[in-house]
């Protein structure tokens, strides 16, 4: 009995790990095109803004 739960625990974690990776995937993907298709100085206002955001210089 012991060793099934296990194997079933190790196959969850595994399609867990795999839904996270494809996940990823695809959201790196959507920003990747939604910032390559955008207009330039949408991208380059949302960068800015980011950076004061987070305390960064930029100018």
């Amino acid at each position: 009995m012991q060793q099934t739960a296990s194997l079933s625990k190790t196959s969850s974690l595994s399609l867990s790990v795999g839904l996270q990776v494809v996940a990823a995937i695809f959201l790196g993907a959507v920003l990747l095109y939604g910032v390559g298709f955008a207009p330039m100085d949408v991208a380059h206002n949302a960068a800015h803004d980011a950076r004061h955001a987070f305390a960064f210089p930029c100018h």
